[in-house]
C-alpha cells in the first residue's frame, strides 16, 4: 500500500510571517483524513502544500517517502486532484469543462464521470454558468476524476453549499473512499469531522494539536473559545 503524505518539520513564513510552525504529520494513503481547525489555522496551506500550490520554507513534503521538490508539478496535480471552496467553472458547456482535464475524453466517458458523481448525463449540454452551486461542486469532482487521480485533495469543498447539496457531496466522496480514492477533506466543521473522517488530525494556530487535545476539541465540537 503507498505511504501516503508525510510533513516532516514543516515550515512556511511568507514574508517572515509564520502559518506553519514545524509541522511533522502522515496523511495516510485510504480512507478520509480531516485536517480540521479553525479559520485562519493553516488547514488549508497544509492541504496546497499536497499538490504544491504552496511550497514549504523549511522541512519537506513527501508523497510514499519521495520529495514533491523531485516531483513534476503537472504529474503530481493530476495525482492528487485538488477542488476548492468555490466552484471553479470555466466558459461554455459542462462538457467542455470535463474536457479542460482531459481533451480526449470521448461522450460515453463524460457521460460514465457525470454518473459517477450522481448527475445525469444531460447536464453536459448545458452551461456551466447555469448549474447550482451543489451541480457546479459535483462536475469539477467529475473534472477531477477524470484525471484519475489516487488522492482527493477537498478544501471546505461544501462551506457554500445548502444543506442538501452539502450532504449529496459527503454521501459521493465517502463513495469515492470506499472504492479506493484517498481524501484529504478540510473543515472548519467538526460536525462535519465527525461525519466524514477515518482520521481527524487537528490545526490550530499553524501547529498540529497533540493527540489528547485534539480528542476535546471533537468532544467539544466546537473552535470558539480558540479563534
Amino acid at each position: 500500500m503507498p505511504d501516503g503524505y508525510r510533513f516532516e518539520d514543516v515550515r512556511y513564513e511568507p514574508d517572515g510571517v509564520p502559518v506553519l510552525r514545524g509541522i511533522t504529520v502522515t496523511l495516510p494513503a485510504e480512507g478520509i483524513t480531516v485536517l480540521a481547525g479553525p479559520s485562519g489555522s493553516g488547514k488549508s496551506t497544509i492541504l496546497r502544500m499536497c499538490n504544491r500550490l504552496e511550497v514549504p520554507t523549511g522541512g519537506a513534503v513527501r508523497l510514499d517517502g519521495i520529495d514533491l521538490a523531485a516531483l513534476d508539478p503537472l504529474e503530481l496535480r493530476r495525482r492528487a486532484g485538488m477542488v476548492f471552496q468555490q466552484p471553479v467553472r470555466f466558459g461554455g458547456t459542462a462538457a467542455d469543462n470535463l474536457r479542460v482535464a482531459d481533451p480526449a475524453a470521448t461522450d460515453g466517458e463524460l457521460e460514465a464521470v457525470l454518473r459517477r458523481v450522481h448527475l445525469d448525463p444531460a447536464v453536459l449540454g448545458r452551461a456551466a454558468a447555469d448549474l447550482s452551486g451543489g451541480e457546479a461542486q459535483r462536475m469539477c469532482i467529475a473534472r477531477t476524476l477524470l484525471t484519475r487521480p489516487d488522492i482527493l485533495l477537498m478544501d471546505e469543498a461544501t462551506s457554500a453549499l445548502d444543506v442538501d447539496s452539502r450532504a449529496a457531496i459527503e454521501h459521493l466522496v465517502r463513495e469515492l473512499a470506499d472504492d479506493g480514492t484517498a481524501v484529504v477533506w478540510v473543515t472548519h466543521d467538526l460536525d462535519q469531522a465527525a461525519r466524514m473522517a477515518a482520521r481527524t488530525v487537528v490545526v490550530v494556530d499553524g501547529m498540529v494539536v497533540a493527540d489528547d487535545d485534539a480528542h476535546r476539541f471533537l468532544e467539544e465540537r466546537s473552535f470558539h473559545d480558540h479563534d
